[in-house]
């Protein structure tokens, strides 16, 4: 996300109109509003002294954005906030009216998501991108601010798991996995070597294709869970914890075949036993023979089992190599050999068709048993 900067953003009439203070000459001196077309739709609000633009002031855009800081000499100089119409901001460094120097990205929520600097309102050099649900890039952005090249850097989201490779703007090509030589910033590509191991690709499932590698292991999710017998009788496999992880924390990846709410509706329940929402448009499933470890290992979450008191929830995640997919993320402390549960969340007031039948039968039992307690 770049902003536009210019202040002659006016898509009008360009007829200024000026409401505030003057001084003894008639020119624009003190505090007050210029407005930059006819229908006032784009305007500057703050300090003028002798006609030009003079400590704390700010732009307000036709859509809404708007840009604010110090003026000196009719232009923004030192730190300036820039605030899109979606309420995203960027904190930068503005020399003469333009982007030049260090600057931070932030989201509607206050997430950071970009981190570099810029020169002449183009990033330029090393810059980092935070992913909203998961890991972050970095690496040196090309001629025209994009994050491409053979020498950029995913980290997953322990900041201790690394893959490096080609991304052309911002998307994986190709990767192996990397650590840090212990040499450099952190944050610099540079100081990353890749080590041996399996080359990483793109590898976005379909509708019928749930991988072109099933039984490439993810790097990160393999040392942090492990696939054993459940502790809840008669479910079959279970995943379970290898490491140490407090709430929030991402422990696997859920991914699948991509099919339509409305195939999934209209089938029977007897194949939706690995299906999940994505979102509005998109179910992923682990259908048979890939739920066997035999024939699909790239991402474990489908083996997480239910549990009305999880440890755990499903959450959205960006992942370099299967795109658009879910986690399993903790919403409790968990230890080496816990297993991890999540709610699947079936709607309670349709459980005639929108649950199979164990789970109903779970249902009726955890809600006897808190009656019982109370």
């Amino acid at each position: 996300m770049v902003a536009n900067h210019s202040i002659q953003n006016t898509d009008e009439d360009d007829v200024e109109f000026y409401e505030g203070e003057h001084n003894k000459n008639g020119q624009r001196h003190g505090r007050g509003t210029l407005f930059l077309n006819s229908k006032r739709t784009v305007k500057f609000h703050g300090k003028f002294q002798h006609d030009l633009k003079e400590g704390r002031g700010c732009f307000y855009f036709a859509d809404g954005s708007s840009l604010s800081g110090m003026f000196k000499d009719d232009c923004l100089n030192g730190v300036g906030v820039y605030t899109y119409d979606d309420g995203s901001t960027m904190v930068g460094t503005y020399s003469d009216g333009m982007l030049h120097g260090s600057c931070e990205e932030f989201n509607v929520s206050g997430q950071l998501t970009f981190k570099g600097n810029y020169l002449n309102n183009m990033r330029i050099g090393v810059c980092q991108f935070f992913l909203e649900f998961g890991g972050t890039l970095f690496g040196r952005v090309n001629k025209l601010g994009k994050l491409s090249g053979k020498n950029t850097v995913y980290a997953y989201p322990d900041n201790k798991t690394f893959l490096k490779g080609q991304f052309e703007d911002g998307e994986l090509v190709c990767a192996y996995p990397a650590v840090y030589s212990g040499v450099g910033d952190k944050f610099n590509p540079f100081s990353y070597k890749t080590i041996r191991g399996e080359k990483i690709t793109k590898d976005v499932s379909t509708s019928f294709i749930i991988s072109k590698s099933p039984l490439d292991e993810d790097i990160f999710e393999s040392s942090r869970v492990e696939v054993k017998q459940s502790s809840n009788k008669n479910a079959g496999e279970g995943l379970f914890s290898c490491v140490h992880a407090q709430p929030g924390e991402v422990m696997s990846f859920y991914n699948g075949v991509r099919l339509t709410h409305k195939e999934v509706d209209e089938r029977d329940w007897l194949y939706n036993d690995n299906t999940i929402s994505l979102d509005e448009e998109v179910v992923i499933d682990v259908p048979k023979p890939w739920s066997d470890l035999k024939f699909y290992k790239a991402s474990l979450g489908h083996k997480a089992n239910h549990s009305f008191k999880p440890n755990c929830m499903y959450d959205r995640f960006n992942h370099p190599r299967f795109g658009k997919i879910k986690c399993i993320r903790t919403i409790s402390f968990v230890q080496p050999g816990d297993e991890l549960f999540v709610e699947y969340g079936y709607d309670h007031l349709k459980l005639d068709t929108d649950a199979p039948l164990w789970y109903q039968k779970a249902l009726v039992e955890h809600l006897n048993n808190k009656d019982k307690k109370v």
